[in-house]
């Protein structure tokens, strides 16, 4: 199931078994936007090297999660890390998210260099600008702003198609995510193509669809919530019947959890105004 697929420029995406990698290729060598899981970076690297190489220069990481830095240990050797400040925090925590003891990454998968908004490098012909969004998906997320080849890789903030999960428990939530959709909306040209963390390569309408679903479902749950309905309530009211496609087939997220997410959060968002 590993395919790598030209998207634009200098631009690839690579599917396989965890969040889409990113990979830009040319005169200046290789750069890869995650690195999936670690038991797959043979297959990862069978794909690359058909482009020529298969030891990057530069790795991003567009969050923490292990399917995004699994493989980040392997790359490591070769390739110089980067990624949010949040990111190297928690992949050198000692708890995991749920708060369970767990052994901090290996040196050799640790960003070498962190930045708190953003930070661009000069490679390929282009400027690859990364950028911190606060708070969507988790407390670290960075969208990738491939500028010459028109492309930008939106990590776990976008889920295309599909609900979104929202990492409550790593400083995510539902109101950041909806905001930091609506703002990445404003800044990606109309005719850029976009690498999801999930999902097909996508436009800039599909992102408008799933900002629309974000609103309209996180609007009926709130409404539930302020009419003093339980969890138990707004779980058994669910959502409209077109959102049983956003629930395609092997999703993370069923309906349940999404609305289960999205009452939790703006519990939590509730709870802090008071």
């Amino acid at each position: 199931n590993f395919k790598l697929e030209k998207v634009a420029g200098n631009v690839h995406v690579l599917f396989g078994a965890g969040g889409n990698i990113g990979v830009s290729y040319g005169p200046d060598g290789l750069m890869t936007i995650d690195t999936q899981f670690a038991r797959f970076v043979p297959q990862i690297k069978a794909e690359l090297a058909k482009l020529g190489t298969d030891k990057p220069r530069f790795v991003f990481n567009t969050h923490f999660h292990g399917d995004h830095t699994g493989g980040n240990v392997l790359f490591g050797a070769d390739a110089l890390i980067l990624a949010h400040d949040n990111v190297l925090k928690r992949l050198m925590s000692k708890v995991d998210r749920q708060g369970k003891p767990k052994e901090p990454i290996a040196k050799a998968g640790r960003p070498m260099i962190t930045y708190g908004k953003s930070l661009s490098i000069h490679m390929n012909g282009e400027r690859v600008k990364a950028v911190h969004f606060p708070h969507g998906h988790t407390d670290g997320d960075t969208a990738i702003f491939f500028t010459g080849s028109n492309v930008v890789h939106l990590g776990d903030d976008f889920f295309a198609g599909r609900f979104p999960f929202v990492d409550i428990n790593s400083g995510g939530s539902v109101p950041g995510l909806v905001s930091n959709i609506g703002k990445l909306m404003q800044m990606i040209p109309a005719d850029a193509k976009i690498i999801p963390g999930h999902g097909p390569v996508s436009t800039l309408d599909d992102l408008r669809k799933y900002h629309e679903m974000l609103v309209e479902t996180t609007t009926i749950v709130r409404g539930h919530m302020k009419a003093g309905k339980s969890y138990d309530e707004v779980k058994k009211a669910g959502l409209p019947e077109k959102y049983k496609s956003w629930v395609p087939e092997r999703a993370f997220i069923s309906e349940e959890r999404w609305i289960e997410t999205i009452f939790k959060s703006y519990q939590m968002k509730m709870k802090m105004k008071k």
